[in-house]
C-alpha cells in the first residue's frame, strides 16, 4: 500500500495538487459558519442528571443568568452620598431599557420595596428609592432602610457601605457580552467618580468566546510564522520549507473546516486545535525530505530515491501517526462533549497529515526542478555538518553512556520527587480564572467580591417527596360510599391518581353551584377534606420546615465558606416584623403555618410579588436556598457541599424532604469531577494499547517496555512539576496527559527503530555514537519545532492559552531529553558486539 501512495504521487502530481487544493478550498469555505461555545454547562451531556436537574430549577424558579454590575467608592466616604446613588439610579434606569435585560427582575436600590409598618398589623411597601436624593439625609435614609432589609444588605449594598451592584438578569446568557458592552457604555456617560465594575459568570464566559475567537484568528497565523523562521534557521532552503508549510495548512484548513461544517461549535479546546496541529503537520514532510537529500545524488533519478525514502520511512511514520492520535482518541472516553471533540479531530488531524505527507511531499519533490534539488541538499549537508547541535548532540551522548550510572540515580531521585509532587495536585476550576490577572473581568471579580458577600450562585433546592393521593382518595371514596347510602351517586367526583390539589378544589369548587342541595352537603365535605389535604402538604408554610433552614443558614454563615444565605425564612421574618411591633426583637418566625401563610399573603402585595417564586414554587411544596459564594473555584464549591452534607448527617431534613444542587458553580463541580475521572480512565487504557503496540512494532518486549519510557518519566515529570508549583488541575492541564501518551511516545520510536537498524551493522558503542549525529538532529529538530510551534501561546491574553503553550513546551524538552538521555544510559548495558 506505501509503495501504491507514492507511485500514484509520481505519476500524478498534478492530479494530487488539485485535489489537495479543492478539498482546502472546500473546508475554507465552511469557515464563515462558525459558532463560538464558552458555556462551562456544555462540558456535560444533554442528558446528565446534574444539568437536566439545574434547567428544571431555573424553570421552576423562574431564576436567570446574571451580570452583576459594582459602583465602588473611589473616596472612601462611602456609597451613601447623593451623587453616588444619583448616578446609581441613572445608571440602573439606563439598564432598564436595553434590549435582552429581563427588567423585571433586576435588582437595584431603584426597583426593590422598603418593607415598613404602616401601622399595627399593616405593612407599607414603597420602592426604596424611586427618585434619586438629592440631599444626604435622603441618602442616610436609604441606607438605614437597607441595613433593616436582609435580602437587601451586603447584597445590594456591601457590608462596609463602601459598595452598591445592580443585578442584571438576562434573558439569553449568549447575550451576555454585548449587554455588558451596553452599560459599559452607559457608565462611560455617568457623572460619578466612583469606580464601576461588571462581573459574573455569564459575562465572563461570554467575553472569552469573544477574545477566544480574535485569540483563534491570532495565533494560528503566528505559530504558522514562528514555524515557517525555525525551518529557515534550520535548513535555509525555501523548497524545504514551502512544502511542509503546505501540508501543515492545508490539514489545518481541512479539520477546521469539517468541525464548522459539521455544525459542531469552537469550545475552549477546539479553538486550539490549529495550533496543535500546525507543529505536527510539519514532523513527517521534514523527515522525508531530510532522508531525501541525504539519500539523492546527482544525476539519480529523484522518483526512485524518494520511493527508496517511503519504503523505509512509512512503518515508522505510520505509527508515530497512530500512537499520536491514539492519544487523542484516548479524550473520546471522558464524558465531556466538547473534550470528546477536541480529540477526535486531532486525531482525524494527524491522520490527514500523515496522508497529505505522504501523497504531497512525493509529488511535490517530483515537480522540483534540478537547480532546486541541488539547493535542498546543500542546505541538508551544511545544516548536519555543522552548527550547535552538530556540536552538542554527540556530547551529550557520550555524559548519556559515559555517566550511565549518574543518569539512572537522577532520573529515579527526579521520578520520586515527581511522583510527591503528583500527590500535591489539587483539582480546581473558574472560568473567570481564564482571564489573567489584570484583566477588567478579574478586577472585577476581585473588587466586588472583596467587598460583598458574593458574586457566585449556588442553589440548594429542597423538594417534597410525598405527592400520592392514596390517603386523600380513601376519605374521598369514604365520602362516596356514604353519599351512595343516602341515594346519591358522586362516583364522578372520586380522586383519580396524581390530580393536582389545586385543581381538584377547583372542581369542586364550580361543581357546588350546579349542585342540588343534598349533593352539595356532600361536595362540601369532599372540598374540606381536599383542603385541608392540600394544607398539609404546603410544606414551606410550615415552621418546623423553616426553623430548620433558619438553622442551615446559621451554619452556612458561621462557617467563612458562605458570604450570605437567601432564603424563605428571610422575607418571612422581615414581614413578620412589621405584622407586629417592628421591632428587631420580633424579628422571627410565626408559630403557626396560618401566621407564615400570613406573612406571604402580605407580600405579595409588594410591587415585586414575583421575587417570592425565587424561593418557594406556587404550590409551597419545593423551595430554593440562594447562596452566595465570594469565589466560583470547584474547591470552595465542593467544600460547601461537604458542609451542607455533614450538617444534613447531623441534623436530618424534615420528614417527606429531599436535597439536591444547582447552580453553575456547582455544575463547574460536576464536570470538572467527570473530567479528572474520565481522563484518569483514557489515559489509563490508552497507555496499555500503546505499550501493545510498541511491543509489536519491535517484536520484542523489551524494546516494548523502553518505548514507554519517555512517555512515562514525561507524564510524571509534568504532572510532578504541576503540583509542586502550585497549579491548579483544570481542563487544559488535565487534557495535556493526553498529549504527553500522543508525542512522547514518537521520539522513542524513531530512536530505537534507528538504533536497531545501526545495531545490525556494528556494536554497541558505535551504534549509540552515530545515534547522535543524523538521528539525534532529526529528533530534537522535531522536538523543537513543535515546541516553538506553541510559543505564540505564550503571548496570548487567555490563561488556558499560557498553560497549554509552557506545558507543551515543558513537555517537548522533557521527553526528547529523555529520549535522547535515558535511553542511550539503558541501551549502554546491551551486550557488546552485532545484534
Amino acid at each position: 500500500m506505501k509503495i501504491l501512495f507514492t507511485t500514484f504521487a509520481l505519476q500524478h502530481p498534478r492530479k494530487v495538487y488539485g485535489l489537495v487544493l479543492l478539498l482546502t478550498l472546500a473546508c475554507l469555505a465552511m469557515m464563515p459558519l462558525l459558532t463560538i461555545d464558552t458555556d462551562p454547562e456544555n462540558m456535560l451531556r444533554e442528558d446528565d442528571p446534574a444539568r437536566i436537574f439545574h434547567n428544571q430549577v431555573k424553570q421552576q424558579f423562574i431564576m436567570h443568568d446574571t451580570i452583576v454590575v459594582g459602583a465602588v467608592s473611589a473616596t472612601g466616604e462611602g456609597i451613601y452620598n447623593p451623587q453616588s446613588l444619583q448616578a446609581l439610579h441613572q445608571l440602573s434606569r439606563g439598564i432598564l431599557d436595553i434590549d435582552g435585560v429581563v427588567s423585571r427582575d433586576q435588582m437595584s436600590l431603584d426597583t426593590v420595596d422598603n418593607i415598613t409598618q404602616q401601622g399595627p398589623g399593616t405593612i407599607r411597601f414603597e420602592w426604596l428609592m424611586q427618585q434619586a436624593p438629592q440631599t444626604q439625609a435622603q441618602a442616610d435614609a436609604i441606607k438605614q432602610a437597607v441595613n433593616r432589609l436582609p435580602m437587601l444588605n451586603n447584597t445590594l449594598v456591601s457590608g462596609d457601605g463602601q459598595a452598591a451592584a445592580v443585578y442584571v438578569p438576562v434573558a439569553d446568557k449568549d447575550e451576555s457580552y454585548r449587554i455588558a458592552e451596553e452599560v459599559r457604555g452607559l457608565v462611560a456617560g455617568l457623572d460619578s467618580s466612583d469606580q464601576y465594575h461588571i462581573t459574573g459568570l455569564p459575562v465572563a464566559e461570554d467575553q472569552f468566546g469573544v477574545e477566544m475567537f480574535i485569540q483563534m484568528g491570532i495565533s494560528a497565523p503566528l505559530a504558522g510564522l514562528a514555524i515557517f523562521i525555525l525551518m529557515w534557521v534550520f535548513f535555509r532552503s525555501l523548497p524545504l520549507v514551502t512544502g511542509p508549510m503546505i501540508v501543515a495548512m492545508a490539514t489545518v484548513i481541512i479539520t477546521m473546516g469539517l468541525l464548522i461544517g459539521m455544525g459542531f461549535t469552537v469550545h475552549i479546546m477546539s479553538s486550539m486545535i490549529a495550533i496543535f496541529l500546525m507543529p505536527i503537520a510539519v514532523v513527517d514532510s521534514t523527515h522525508i525530505l531530510s532522508e531525501f537529500a541525504d539519500r539523492f545524488h546527482p544525476g539519480e533519478d529523484p522518483k526512485a530515491v524518494i520511493i527508496k525514502v517511503m519504503d523505509h520511512l512509512f512503518t515508522p511514520m505510520l505509527y508515530t501517526s497512530v500512537t499520536s492520535a491514539l492519544g487523542f482518541l484516548s479524550l473520546m472516553l471522558t464524558p465531556i462533549p466538547p473534550v470528546q471533540i477536541f480529540g477526535a479531530y486531532i486525531a482525524f488531524g494527524i491522520f490527514l497529515a500523515f496522508l497529505l505527507t505522504i501523497i504531497f511531499i512525493p509529488a511535490y519533490i517530483s515537480r522540483m526542478s534540478p537547480e532546486a534539488l541541488k539547493s535542498l541538499q546543500n542546505a541538508i549537508h551544511r545544516m548536519e555538518d555543522g552548527g550547535r547541535l552538530g556540536r552538542w548532540l554527540p556530547r551529550l551522548g557520550g555524559f548519556a553512556t559515559g555517566r550511565r550510572f549518574v543518569v539512572l540515580l537522577v532520573a529515579a531521585g527526579a521520578f520520586a520527587i515527581s511522583v510527591a509532587g503528583i500527590t500535591r495536585i489539587q483539582i480546581n476550576d473558574n472560568p473567570v480564572n481564564w482571564f489573567k490577572a489584570d484583566h477588567e473581568i478579574r478586577v472585577a471579580d476581585k473588587v466586588l467580591n472583596n467587598h460583598f458577600a458574593g458574586t457566585y450562585d449556588a442553589w440548594l433546592v429542597l423538594e417534597s417527596t410525598s405527592a400520592d393521593n392514596t390517603s386523600l382518595a380513601n376519605e374521598v371514596n369514604q365520602l362516596i360510599a356514604g353519599a351512595e347510602a343516602q341515594g346519591i351517586d358522586l362516583s364522578a367526583y372520586a380522586v383519580i391518581g396524581n390530580l393536582e390539589l389545586d385543581v381538584l378544589a377547583s372542581r369542586l369548587d364550580d361543581q357546588l353551584f350546579a349542585a342540588g342541595a343534598d349533593e352539595a352537603v356532600w361536595l362540601e365535605q369532599m372540598l374540606a377534606v381536599v383542603e385541608q389535604e392540600q394544607q398539609q402538604r404546603r410544606t414551606f408554610l410550615n415552621p418546623a420546615v423553616l426553623q430548620w433552614m433558619e438553622g442551615l443558614q446559621t451554619h452556612l454563615l458561621a462557617s467563612d465558606l458562605v458570604g450570605k444565605v437567601n432564603a424563605m425564612p428571610d422575607v418571612v421574618k422581615t414581614v413578620n416584623r412589621e405584622l407586629r411591633s417592628g421591632a428587631d426583637a420580633d424579628f422571627l418566625l410565626p408559630d403557626t403555618a396560618n401566621g407564615v401563610a400570613q406573612t406571604l399573603l402580605q407580600y405579595q402585595s409588594s410591587h415585586r410579588p414575583q421575587e417570592l417564586w425565587h424561593f418557594v414554587t406556587p404550590d409551597y411544596r419545593d423551595s430554593l436556598i440562594w447562596l452566595q459564594l465570594t469565589s466560583g473555584d470547584n474547591q470552595h464549591m465542593s467544600q460547601v457541599v461537604a458542609l451542607v452534607d455533614a450538617y444534613i448527617a447531623e441534623h436530618p431534613l424534615p420528614e417527606g424532604l429531599r436535597y439536591g444542587w444547582a447552580g453553575k458553580a456547582y455544575l463547574n463541580v460536576v464536570w470538572q469531577d467527570a473530567m479528572v475521572s474520565g481522563m484518569a480512565d483514557s489515559l489509563l487504557s490508552s497507555f496499555v494499547v500503546v505499550f501493545v503496540m510498541m511491543v509489536v512494532l519491535f517484536r520484542s518486549l523489551k524494546y516494548g517496555v523502553l518505548a514507554m519510557l519517555p512517555l512515562t518519566f514525561t507524564i510524571t515529570l509534568i504532572y510532578g512539576l504541576i503540583g509542586w508549583v502550585g497549579k491548579d488541575y483544570d481542563m487544559p492541564i488535565a487534557v495535556l496527559s493526553a498529549l504527553t501518551l500522543g508525542l512522547s511516545v514518537d521520539f522513542a520510536i524513531h530512536f530505537l527503530q534507528r538504533y536497531r537498524e545501526l545495531r545490525k551493522q556494528g556494536t554497541n558503542d558505535i551504534s549509540l555514537a552515530e545515534m547522535f549525529q543524523e538521528p539525534g538532529r532529526a529528533i530534537t529538530r522535531n522536538a523543537i519545532v513543535i515546541a516553538v510551534g506553541f510559543t505564540p501561546l505564550l503571548f496570548a491574553p487567555l490563561v488556558p492559552y499560557i498553560t497549554v503553550g509552557i506545558f507543551l513546551a515543558s513537555i517537548m524538552a522533557a521527553s526528547a531529553l529523555v529520549t535522547l538521555v535515558l535511553l542511550p544510559a539503558l541501551l549502554k548495558f546491551e551486550t557488546i558486539g552485532k545484534a
